[in-house]
């Protein structure tokens, strides 16, 4: 397996994990193509061509020869200006990697990551909520995102990978799409029937186990552990945190529990108000989900070492318990 390939796996293990489903995904790519086909030849050499394959604009192949053979990899949740430092300097001491392999976006990954934020109309689509009020919701959200990254010096970690020849690559919504579609099954199978019981599936999984060591584990933020939960919604997919208002039409379905990564203060109130439990599974731990996750899928019995940093820590599927 080299670089590319590794990449472009990664890519199709995202698209099928994604909860609009492979057609709905395939279909956005279609349109895609047929947008770039109409513009002319100037606009042609500003679009983004990547997107005509990976509808995960936050996800990318930063930098690197596609050809590299991959046989060793430094994987961690957040890969910045230090962690390719670090990678370098393992390198002068004998221990070089193939890739580095970051889970939050950079660089163009960073930038687009307004771009992906729509799934997230889709989610709420499938709980209830009307799909012109979602996409209304979403699509202020996703301005707001974009606007506050237009700021941001998002190429540093990738310079960095250049000057010092490192491939580098970001795996964000495919990871966020394999933990969600994980945890949302397991929980439409086992149907807790307390919020207590979601925080016991939750601590079944080692990731979840490692962040409760640490004093980052799953945590009722909202309602109490003796409520019944009502249907679960995990909601970790989506670039980012939605808006306060979808809270309110979520409660008017269902749902009587969301689990997630992490909320908003101005969310929290909006939860509050509208008398949903949220269990916050935690941030870190649903990331490394995710990417173990992903690296199940995407490396399968390929022979790559996995090294980890920056909160990563390696579970293979083996290693799961799936009560």
């Amino acid at each position: 397996m080299n670089l590319e390939q590794f990449f472009a796996k990664a890519v199709q293990v995202g698209i099928d994990q994604d909860p609009r489903g492979r057609k709905a995904v395939e279909k956005l790519l279609k349109q895609t193509q047929q947008e770039y086909d109409k513009l002319d030849e100037k606009k042609k050499g500003y679009f983004d061509t990547d997107s005509l394959t990976n509808p995960f604009a936050d996800s990318r192949f930063l930098f690197g020869e596609p050809e590299t053979p991959l046989k060793r990899m430094l994987v961690g949740i957040d890969i910045e200006g230090p962690e390719v430092l670090l990678a370098d300097r393992l390198r002068e001491r004998g221990e070089g990697f193939d890739l580095v392999l970051g889970h939050h976006p950079e660089g163009i990954g960073l930038t687009s990551l307004h771009k992906v934020m729509y799934v997230q109309a889709d989610v709420w689509h499938s709980i209830g909520v009307p799909i012109s009020v979602a996409e209304s919701l979403i699509g202020k959200r996703a301005s707001e995102i974009e606007k506050r990254l237009l700021a941001s010096n998002c190429n540093r970690a990738v310079d960095l990978a250049r000057l010092l020849n490192i491939p580098l690559m970001c795996t964000h919504t495919p990871a966020d799409n394999c933990v969600t579609k994980y945890l949302q099954k397991r929980m439409d199978a086992e149907k807790p029937e307390k919020v207590s019981d979601v925080i016991d599936f939750l601590l079944t999984q080692p990731e979840y186990q490692d962040s409760s060591r640490l004093g980052t584990g799953p945590k009722v933020i909202l309602g109490s552990e003796s409520r019944r939960a009502g249907r679960i919604m995990v909601d970790m997919t989506g670039g980012t945190g939605g808006p306060k208002e979808i809270l309110e039409r979520i409660a008017q379905t269902d749902v009587g529990t969301i689990v997630g990564m992490h909320m908003s203060e101005d969310c929290y109130k909006e939860a509050e108000k509208n008398h949903l439990n949220v269990v916050i599974a935690g941030h870190i731990a649903s990331d490394n989900l995710g990417m173990n996750l992903l690296l199940d899928m995407t490396l399968g019995k390929a022979p790559v070492e996995v090294v980890e940093c920056s909160g990563f820590k390696r579970v293979r599927a083996k290693e799961r318990k799936t009560v």
